[in-house]
């Protein structure tokens, strides 16, 4: 049970692709009930967890982060190899979007308070760093976190001089044993914020502190960490993060459940406007089909 009264964190598991999941949820907390994302005392995170971590810490525009994410899916689909395709660099996009997005003092903002799990190569301990002396700096961290071996290439990034890789290889839930700790997680298991599972196998393993129910709709979320799935499909996952924020908000009392709140549409200013309308009035998400658009949480379709 979450006590506001006491001190709590929030944690973000590593999930690659399935970080719009974290749009969503975000979206619905900030639209909701903003104070346990504003005044929690440390934003955890791994890998895309680490983004989304350092997106609430620094509140930047989530339509932005949203509009990133797609982008970047649609960029690796567009390979007949995926995000495998030698001319597809997805450590490149997340350092050209970081450079892009964080503002000049993000790591004075971020210091002492945004924690970003890392795996150190030399020993494969876990370091959860938090404290930022420039914001290339910061930007190095987040790399880090990001690094999957092979995956993202052969040489790993470095953070203040020493090599690391992907903090979900041996943290994927930063601070998650602590009390009072709100874990977020795209995968069915046993987290705070989470999907609930449609079948009744209740098996379970658990990855470097994540748990992750063994179903096949959990296979699917696996898959598509690492291999992103059609716009429509991810403007799915967006919405069902927002719902499963929803939930645990009025299952905590935290928001009225007989309250609005049951559905996540709203009017989307590109809605009912063509490609070519939507991308002269510089919208975030233009380059997707307005029915799409419609899918995404109301305070995410606005560019």
């Amino acid at each position: 049970m979450l006590h506001l009264h006491k001190e709590w964190s929030v944690s973000f598991a590593g999930c690659g692709f399935m970080g719009i999941y974290y749009v969503g949820a975000v979206s619905c907390v900030l639209e909701r009930f903003p104070a346990l994302l504003r005044d929690a005392s440390a934003v955890c995170g791994a890998s895309a967890g680490a983004l989304m971590a350092a997106v609430v810490t620094l509140g930047l525009p989530l339509e932005r982060c949203c509009a990133d994410l797609m982008r970047v899916a649609q960029r690796a689909r567009s390979r007949r190899l995926g995000p495998l395709h030698p001319a597809f660099d997805l450590l490149r996009e997340v350092r050209d979007s970081l450079r892009l997005r964080l503002p000049e003092d993000a790591h004075v903002r971020a210091s002492g308070r945004l924690c970003v799990s890392l795996t150190r190569v030399s020993d494969g301990k876990n370091v959860l760093v938090s404290e930022f002396g420039s914001r290339e700096e910061l930007v190095q961290a987040l790399v880090c976190s990001c690094f999957v071996p092979l995956y993202c290439g052969v040489i790993p990034p470095t953070y203040r001089g020493v090599h690391y890789v992907d903090g979900a290889i041996s943290d994927n839930l930063p601070r998650c044993h602590r009390s009072n700790t709100v874990t977020f997680s795209p995968y069915a298991g046993e987290n705070d914020v989470c999907p609930r599972p449609r079948s009744l196998w209740f098996h379970q393993v658990r990855f470097s502190n994540v748990s992750i129910q063994l179903n096949s709709e959990n296979l699917y979320r696996v898959t598509s960490t690492f291999f992103p799935p059609e716009p429509e499909a991810i403007a799915g996952i967006c919405q069902s993060g927002y719902l499963d924020a929803l939930r645990f908000l009025q299952e905590h009392g935290l928001i009225s459940s007989d309250g609005p709140g049951s559905t996540v549409a709203g009017a989307a200013c590109c809605e009912r406007a063509t490609r070519g309308e939507a991308e002269q009035r510089g919208t975030e998400h233009a380059w997707l089909n307005p029915q799409v658009i419609a899918q995404l949480p109301a305070n995410v379709q606005k560019g």
